[in-house]
């Protein structure tokens, strides 16, 4: 799994999203069986995806 390990604290912002009740469930899952937050997984998709998009654009 691409989840990254939660460390210590590093300068955050706060920013509200919404989003459909399915896909809230979907990462509710992913992080229960990872153990981990939920906030931890969206922010591990959005790292990867802005990498992915990276490495992409580089090609």
């Amino acid at each position: 799994m691409f989840l990254k390990k939660q460390k210590k604290k590093i300068p955050s912002t706060y920013k509200s999203i919404y989003i459909k009740e399915e896909l809230a469930k979907k990462i509710e899952q992913i992080a229960k069986d990872n153990d981990t937050s939920f906030n931890n997984v969206v922010i591990s998709m959005i790292e990867k995806c802005l990498k992915d998009d990276k490495d992409y654009k580089e090609q």
